[in-house]
């Protein structure tokens, strides 16, 4: 990553620690870490300006937002370079415009107050299925994001389209001194049925692995130097990678863009990831 890194804040507690995991992530990359306030205020009125807004009033407290957040920065490391800037512009808008310029874009899980939660979730799924770059949502408990456990979960989908999440995972990897555990799922549904023969779920077996075993040399000779360690699991895409997400400093899977395509943008594991994992989940954009 030698892009810098930009991170999203609104003064909440949800993105003070994305804040603070963007300033480790940027110490860790050797990268500038770039802090973006985007007030939005004629956005959260329903899309038209409002009158009853005063304008100098919320351009004062953007700038306040974005100054505790560059001191709280500077206060947790003073070996990155980190500068600010206020936009008065639809927050998802800006950030996948501003996406294209960075190595990735780091949000915080929810926003401040009921209301505003609820849109700046909305904010993070549209910024994570439309952004240039690899969109990390920071959740989970502390444990989950001190990287204690030095381990990367990758989400391995369709092993000749995995290349861009694993070359993220095991950077990622690399540069906090951790290994990869690739996760593929795999479905027999016959199984399901009465008097299912075992050589039918031993092939979807036999199948997946080999899959799995595809991406994982692909991924460790475009990188190598990195432990990455392939689990082929039998279950659901969403329950298997939720629940390996329970033991790891992050877990990354693709998402697949579908052009010209104006509706939903994530497929339902991203979304079930998105909304519930226990760790901080990057979404890296096929290319």
């Amino acid at each position: 990553m030698d892009k810098p890194l930009i991170v999203g804040v609104d003064g909440s507690d949800p993105s003070l620690r994305a804040l603070d995991w963007a300033v480790d992530e940027a110490v860790a990359h050797g990268v500038p870490l770039r802090v973006v306030h985007a007030s939005g205020w004629e956005w959260y009125e329903g899309h038209e300006p409002s009158f009853g807004i005063n304008q100098p009033s919320v351009h004062l407290l953007s700038e306040r937002i974005t100054a505790s957040a560059v001191e709280r920065a500077q206060r947790r490391t003073a070996s990155v370079k980190v500068t600010s800037e206020v936009l008065s512009e639809d927050p998802s808008l800006a950030l996948v415009r501003l996406s294209a310029e960075a190595g990735a874009v780091v949000i915080g899980s929810r926003g401040r107050g009921e209301l505003a939660e609820l849109l700046l979730g909305s904010v993070g799924l549209s910024v994570a299925a439309h952004a240039a770059s690899p969109v990390i949502v920071v959740r989970g408990d502390e444990k989950n994001t001190r990287h204690d456990f030095r381990t990367v979960v990758l989400g391995v989908d369709d092993p000749d389209e995995s290349a861009p999440a694993a070359d993220f995972a095991l950077r990622h990897a690399r540069a906090h001194g951790a290994s990869v555990t690739a996760v593929h799922a795999w479905r027999c549904p016959a199984r399901e049925l009465p008097d299912a023969p075992t050589a039918l779920r031993d092939e979807h077996q036999r199948r997946a692995e080999e899959q799995l075993d595809r991406a994982v040399r692909a991924a460790t000779a475009a990188r190598p130097g990195t432990t990455v360690r392939g689990e082929a699991r039998e279950g659901y895409a969403r329950t298997t990678l939720l629940a390996a997400a329970h033991a790891a400093d992050l877990l990354v899977v693709g998402a697949r863009r579908r052009k010209g395509h104006v509706g939903m943008q994530l497929g339902p594991v991203n979304h079930a990831v998105l909304h519930h994992a226990t760790c901080p989940v990057a979404v890296v954009p096929h290319t």
